[in-house]
């Protein structure tokens, strides 16, 4: 033992041979010894993230090849054709239908009364018109019967001469078995004749045949089926309305498979489909066993010189004229779809859908000013984008909605006068008893509209910079026929118009004006005119053959009384 001189302790005495085999390792040994196992753990956890990583890395290869699998089959199988889309389209929306938590049934509530109509299904209000002095009439609304979903809706003015009768038109368009609701605001009998009081019983009405003057009047049909129920409140006064009625009916649905066509597998049916699941009113068009065709093949015009001119159709709101519309325009000789443009005053729905259906192009367009100076400004905007649409066309042809197109709308193009204004398909003064010979052409100073051809550069170097403003409420036909506008140019238009004006509803059109002025009008129905002498229609030749007729006129005895039969003399 030794004392330490430091403490004032003994410390055993040691051998270096025993320190050596006390502690065998060195003072560097015994430092990195601890850090060994730290290095260990690391080494094992990155060789785990090595072996995730390769496995993350064969799952991603087998999906990408169990991907590219599926998209091969899936090439392979559309390459069979339209038809296997079809079934795989069908078969998704018949998954998704299973999916939806559609209700067995509709709760549909109904209210008429003098200032107020609405129609709410399942609480949800679906029709409301409280607006006033507006609305009067028969409200209709048809609903899909397997979906509930909202298919039309007309209001038919049926204190106004006519509209029972665009009624019972509009109903026998709906197809069978479709949901049809009826409300009555303000006033609905007065115009309301017995063909369409017949039809409303046919449909399940019991009080058809009873609703007078103010009466407040309620139903909802199945079409071809079953009446729901209806309500009934009689004005007891003359200066007095019916009180208000509502009629709360419970509507059972159909299976989707029920209320839909099987229509082969087309292009033409593909449109059909889309449509007619859609919007009700079209008759024939969505018939399941006869549908109308869509597609036209009307016959070709020799040395067709409009062929290559572009259409433009104005149009706003009235679905049903623009049908009927394209109806008789893609029936004319001649006729071009691909040159075709529908141009729609504001974001409607059906119109768009209208255009559509017939593989045509439409363009909606934002409204600007009001009353008749939007329309002005939608006439400017759609003359405007016919011409940005088709760059290299010389002149652009105008057709109006509301205008049945005759079979040789499609004519000859007059091109060597300077002096024509426009050509007009339609004769303002071409009634039945005054137009009969389809070949005649006459130059008028005036311009008709009403389907009319226009030159390019005509609109574009001077109507289109001077075309009035959207604050100016002018009617754009008047404006352009004044003298400082026309500058002595002159219209070509027929003795027979290739137009005729059927709209009876517009901004300035009314059922009575229809029927005095449009309905009275010569309209040409012979698919083959050839138009006589049309050198004679060029400015120097027809001031010519005007002075000839003038030489051979017989002078009128003005002492005659025009009414008097022999004021005219019979040249025959």
């Amino acid at each position: 033992m030794k004392m330490d001189p430091r403490r004032g302790v003994l410390r055993p005495q040691q051998s270096r041979s025993s320190r050596r085999s006390l502690f065998p390792y060195t003072s560097h040994t015994l430092v990195t010894r601890p850090m060994a196992r730290p290095r260990i753990l690391t080494k094992l956890f990155q060789s785990l993230l090595v072996i995730v990583l390769l496995v993350t890395i064969g799952i991603n290869i087998m999906f990408i090849m169990d991907t590219s699998r599926r998209l091969q089959e899936e090439v392979q199988h559309s390459d069979i054709g339209d038809n296997n889309d079809h079934v795989r389209a069908e078969s998704r929306r018949n998954t998704l239908r299973l999916q939806e938590s559609i209700p067995k049934s509709l709760a549909i509530e109904v209210l008429s009364s003098q200032l107020k109509v609405s129609v709410s299904v399942d609480g949800t209000t679906i029709l409301e018109d409280g607006e006033d002095h507006k609305g009067r009439g028969i409200h209709v609304l048809v609903l899909n019967q397997a979906s509930g979903s909202v298919m039309a809706q007309r209001t038919f003015d049926t204190y106004s001469p006519h509209e029972d009768e665009a009624m019972a038109l509009f109903l026998n368009m709906v197809s069978d078995g479709r949901i049809i609701v009826f409300a009555i605001k303000d006033e609905g009998t007065f115009q309301m004749k017995q063909p369409a009081r017949d039809l409303l019983k046919r449909l399940g009405s019991k009080r058809a045949q009873i609703i007078g003057w103010r009466d407040m009047w309620a139903m909802v049909i199945h079409k071809g089926g079953k009446m729901f129920g209806e309500s009934y409140s009689k004005s007891s006064e003359f200066n007095t309305w019916g009180a208000p009625v509502i009629l709360r009916v419970e509507v059972p649905l159909v299976p989707f498979e029920d209320s839909e066509c099987d229509w082969p597998y087309t292009e033409e049916n593909r449109r059909r489909r889309d449509f007619c699941n859609h919007i009700e009113g079209y008759g024939s068009v969505c018939s399941c066993t006869d549908p109308a065709p869509l597609i036209f093949n009307p016959e070709s015009i020799l040395n067709n010189q409009v062929h290559d001119v572009p259409v433009a159709i104005i149009a706003s709101n009235r679905p049903h004229y623009l049908y009927r519309m394209l109806r008789s325009l893609l029936s004319a000789n001649g006729a071009n779809p691909e040159m075709i443009t529908v141009f729609i005053d504001g974001y409607f729905e059906e119109p768009l859908e209208v255009t559509k259906l017939f593989g045509l192009r439409g363009i909606q367009h934002t409204p600007i000013g009001a009353k008749n100076a939007r329309i002005s400004q939608h006439y400017k905007a759609s003359l405007t984008a016919t011409f940005n649409i088709f760059p290299n066309a010389q002149y652009a042809i105008i057709v109006e909605e509301d205008l049945d197109a005759s079979p040789d709308f499609f004519r000859r193009l007059l091109e060597e006068d300077e002096s024509i204004y426009c050509i007009s398909a339609w004769n303002d003064q071409g009634y039945e008893h005054t137009s009969e010979d389809s070949s005649l052409l006459y130059r008028v100073e005036t311009m008709p509209g009403l389907g009319w051809l226009l030159k390019r550069s005509l609109y574009k170097d001077e109507l289109e910079a001077k075309w009035p403003t959207p604050e100016k409420m002018w009617d754009w036909d008047m404006w352009m026929r004044l003298p400082e506008v026309r500058r002595g140019r002159e219209c070509v238009i027929p003795d027979v118009s290739r137009t005729y004006h059927f709209g009876a509803s517009g901004l300035n059109m009314n059922s009575y004006f229809q029927d005095v002025y449009f309905k009275k009008h010569s309209f040409n129905t012979q698919p083959h005119v050839e138009l006589k002498n049309i050198d004679n229609v060029k400015k120097e030749n027809y001031e010519e053959l005007i002075r000839t007729l003038i030489k051979k006129g017989t002078i009128l005895d003005h002492s005659k009384s025009p009414c008097d039969e022999s004021f005219i003399p019979d040249r025959k």
